[in-house]
């Protein structure tokens, strides 16, 4: 057939070539084809979510409604998902080269320690993504599973500990983390150990020792209670090193003295706090010093008390970017959600980073979300957000592939980071820690504290000193609770 006698495509008009569509109203040309194919959506007779691209009685329907086979079905597993070529899905071809990549020598099979990774990158939500991952350049976590298929490396964290701390290899060990082939761990934590030992290679000799006992019988412990407690961030981990920095000049300072830690007195510290001016830090090591027994003779001045948060974001300016974050769909989606739990339910960020889809729940046709004990039913349109949210990332509360993350992260098995979602906010002037406490300022004035503190889940003391900033008093409230719990006059 020449190009003159090609048919035209039903959609657009254009004559079409041999890589067309044949379908039962003639042809498709490729790019009216791709597009019904990349973009799915309900049919309007079964109302599944396929391509439609068949006429019947005028409505465009999908090929199971016409009756006919699907041109855009997988040759080998029928799916009309995830294009890849034009004859095959990305999953099937993933399934192959993950199958030479894995494949044990020995047995012929997938490598039995690493059947999970096997597993979890096949149902990935986006094989595409997980394809482009292997065939990176220079691809040094394909090579690496590849070699641990193969037994040439150990499975092991001691492989990762002596290789480069990089993404590449940061990436491949978090995903073996988190389908169980490696122990969970902490990168935060991991990483605080060769931070350290650089850290004393610059030190004098002389302090080293005691520096590497504060750095991980104290610090590195601190880290790994707030570890415990899902509050290891990565502030937390920035934290932790400038203790041992500030340590390391409070002994170089004894040093100029011409004394040591153990040998210094009130006066040798005294003389350090006027020099300092403002104190950065040094509670901890001096109090560490004391309790050690190193030097209990040395004491910092009690820290004076913080003053009360001061509020800087007015309440109209407020409602302002609560309505911005609103109705704005060029911010994406877990940006707005985010941003609005923190103006709306005073949530902390790195709370809000962690949240898991078993605080999102359905009651009585409505969506609730729960922060601390109870489930608070969410306004609309947040609830069509938050459940839009869940459909696009393919984490509906029943979904096979549910990572357990509302909001899941890069790296396989964690969620995402709190820059990630900061950053977008303050680009449209939300500031999060500025925008917490106005909402806090708010609902301690229109919340009774105890109601307060078991709602967002913050101290009942907390929620007594936003109460109190706001003009409020708790006692007021056990005051209301008696007089109207008490009998009634009859």
């Amino acid at each position: 057939m020449s190009e003159a006698d090609d048919p035209d495509c039903w959609i657009c008009g254009k004559a079409t070539n041999w890589q067309r569509y044949e379908v039962p109203q003639g042809a498709l040309c490729l790019g009216c084809g791709r597009r019904r194919h990349y973009h799915p959506a309900p049919c309007p007779v079964c109302r599944v979510r396929r391509p439609l691209a068949f006429l019947d009685d005028q409505l465009v329907v999908c090929a199971g409604c016409a009756g006919v086979a699907s041109p855009f079905a997988c040759r080998e597993c029928g799916s009309e998902e995830h294009l890849y070529g034009r004859h095959r899905c990305a999953r099937c071809f993933l399934r192959e080269r993950l199958s030479a990549l894995l494949t044990d020598p020995t047995t012929g099979e997938v490598n039995s320690r690493l059947q999970p990774v096997f597993d979890t990158l096949i149902e990935s939500e986006r094989p595409q993504t997980t394809i482009w991952w292997l065939r990176k350049k220079p691809g040094v976590g394909a090579v690496l599973l590849g070699q641990m298929a193969r037994g040439e490396v150990p499975i092991t964290h001691d492989t990762f500990r002596g290789l480069p701390q990089d993404l590449a290899h940061g990436y491949l060990r978090h995903l073996l983390a988190a389908v169980g082939v490696l122990e969970p761990f902490d990168p935060y934590i991991e990483r605080m150990g060769p931070w350290l030992d650089g850290f004393l290679d610059t030190v004098p000799e002389r302090h080293r020792e005691l520096l590497r006992r504060f750095g991980r019988w104290h610090v590195m412990k601190q880290m790994r209670h707030s570890a415990s407690v899902g509050r290891l961030s990565r502030g937390t981990a920035d934290a932790a090193r400038h203790r041992v920095r500030i340590a390391s000049k409070v002994l170089a300072y004894f040093d100029g003295l011409g004394v040591t830690a153990q040998t210094a007195t009130q006066a040798n510290l005294d003389h350090y706090v006027h020099s300092r001016g403002r104190l950065c830090g040094e509670h901890g090591f001096i109090r560490w010093l004391r309790t050690t027994g190193v030097n209990p003779r040395i004491r910092l001045p009690t820290q004076p008390q913080r003053p009360d948060p001061a509020v800087t974001v007015g309440e109209d300016h407020r409602w302002e970017l609560i309505d911005q974050l609103l109705h704005d769909p060029s911010i994406k989606p877990y940006t707005r959600i985010a941003g609005l739990f923190t103006l709306l339910f005073a949530q902390r960020m790195a709370d809000i980073v962690a949240m898991k889809t078993s605080q999102i729940s359905h009651a009585d046709g409505l969506l609730h979300v729960t922060f601390n004990n109870t489930a608070i039913a969410m306004p609309p349109p947040l609830d069509n957000l938050i459940a839009g949210h869940l459909t696009e990332r393919g984490m509906s509360l029943h979904a096979s592939r549910d990572t357990g993350w509302l909001f899941p992260g890069g790296s396989p098995g964690r969620h995402i980071a709190t820059e990630n979602i900061r950053k977008q906010l303050v680009a449209i002037g939300l500031k999060p820690y500025e925008g917490r406490k106005a909402t806090l300022f708010q609902l301690a004035a229109d919340i009774p504290a105890p109601v307060l503190g078991d709602l967002i889940g913050i101290s009942h003391k907390n929620a007594a000193d936003w109460a109190r900033l706001a003009a409020r008093d708790w006692r007021s409230y056990i005051a209301d609770r008696s007089l109207s719990q008490s009998p009634r006059q009859t």
